[in-house]
């Protein structure tokens, strides 16, 4: 089995590799394909290295890496981190949040990405067209929608926030997380978590009476109890940025920085100390991938305590639902996944080919969207309303019109006031 990887400069593609090839999906030939080539050759280095004897082969140019491949794995970032950081300063400086999937630095991210992503999705269905093409490109959800929507690749959008916020409510709870059974909706980076089922029977309503037990559920303080207990709903972690917008960017602006900035540091001297020729590149590696998640929300939520994995966690992380999703197909386990796929009919509300995020059987076939059952009021207008700016963002990213991104941005909830989306446009995508 032969394993494509579109943006395989990528820091999380070592990890993602070795547990991928260390299953039993039997793969046997990685390709790797970035257009920073030094970053990808040591990369493709530390990849070979976790895979002990499967070959890693290192690509200019995508074809010969999408070509035969059975998966092709997409994540990546168009103008690379150093991008991701002055959008998310151009944000912060004009008002709104500086966060790279939701809001104005969310969207020059997918007005930047949607191009590329397309051209990789219409070289898959014409190269490999058996193949599926797993995106984690951010933002996922306008980014598998634009994909889907002008190509023919079968595309699944894939991220492990869903799965975080279901482990940490089991946790709490004190069920076993691999157990139960969730009811999760929304899109992705807008998704709440509504009933955990244990042996069929419904237990959130322990966690809405015990205020002390819901206050443990997050890893980051994000949300008040009151707010939860109100909502009967747990939201994922990005909607903190939607719930409480001033308190995120009055965070970001006494840091003086952002996440994107952090992150850009800590990658810039792992990629110096890997050009040096470390006696153990993988310890360099390991540290870096701690360092990195240890910083994660920090700035935002103006914590100064480092997050650490629990040693409980058995759902969420990069690599497992990669792994996840990728066996089901080849195995046709009918596996219970939080995925991205198009609508369908699932929220009478939205058109059909909208991309949503809802828990899906996945077998041979793919995944196959269950039923969810009515969605509140508040997530509804919500959804409708992100969901209204990522179609509109789309439409600019074909059409590269500065009047569709103005429109496209006005109707984002984070865009901050009206009468200064106009100079937000101009300084994020200059024309």
């Amino acid at each position: 089995m032969k394993i494509g990887i579109i943006g395989g400069a990528g820091v999380r593609v070592p990890l993602l590799v070795r547990g991928l090839v260390q299953s039993d999906l039997g793969i046997t030939d990685v390709a790797l394909f970035d257009t920073d080539r030094e970053r990808l050759r040591l990369i493709g280095d530390l990849a070979a290295r976790a895979v002990h004897g499967v070959p890693v082969s290192r690509h200019d140019r995508p074809e010969p890496c999408i070509d035969g491949a059975d998966f092709v794995i997409t994540s990546i970032r168009a103008g690379g981190g150093a991008q991701r950081a002055r959008d998310e300063a151009t944000a912060i400086a004009h008002g709104v949040v500086g966060q790279e999937t939701v809001g104005a630095a969310g969207f020059a991210m997918a007005l930047r990405a949607i191009p590329a992503m397309i051209e990789y999705g219409r070289l898959t269905a014409r190269l490999s067209p058996s193949a599926w093409l797993i995106n984690f490109t951010n933002p996922v959800s306008v980014v598998t929608q634009a994909v889907r929507q002008e190509s023919d690749a079968r595309t699944i959008g894939i991220c492990d926030t869903p799965f975080e916020v279901c482990e940490d409510a089991a946790h709490a709870l004190g069920l076993p997380a691999t157990e139960c059974r969730y009811d999760y909706f929304g899109l992705n980076h807008l998704g709440w978590l509504r009933e955990v089922y244990h042996r069929d029977v419904p237990q959130m309503d322990r966690l809405w009476k015990d205020a002390g037990r819901l206050a443990t559920v997050y890893r980051d303080r994000l949300f008040e109890v009151e707010r939860l207990q109100r909502l009967r709903l747990l939201p994922t972690e990005y909607l903190y940025y939607y719930y409480r917008p001033d308190e995120a960017l009055d965070h970001l602006r006494r840091a003086g920085t952002s996440r994107g900035v952090v992150v850009m540091q800590l990658t810039e001297e792992l990629f110096v100390d890997l050009a040096t020729g470390l006696a153990d590149p993988v310890a360099r590696y390991e540290r870096y991938l701690a360092a990195r998640d240890a910083s994660y929300l920090q700035v935002e939520t103006g914590s100064d305590v480092p997050r650490v994995k629990p040693h409980w966690a058995e759902l969420s992380g990069y690599d497992r639902i990669a792994l996840m999703t990728m066996r089901a197909i080849v195995h046709g386990t009918a596996d219970l996944i939080p995925l991205d796929v198009s609508n369908r009919g699932i929220f009478p509300f939205l058109r059909d080919g909208d991309v949503i995020e809802v828990p899906c059987e996945v077998d041979h076939q793919g995944p196959r969207a269950r039923p969810v059952e009515a969605v509140p009021e508040h997530c509804r207008a919500l959804m409708t309303r992100v969901k209204e700016y990522e179609r509109a963002t789309i439409d600019a990213a074909l059409s590269g019109s500065r009047d569709d991104r103005l429109r496209a941005l006005g109707l984002n909830p984070l865009a901050g006031q009206p009468d200064r989306q106009e100079a937000l446009v101009d300084a994020l995508i200059p024309s």
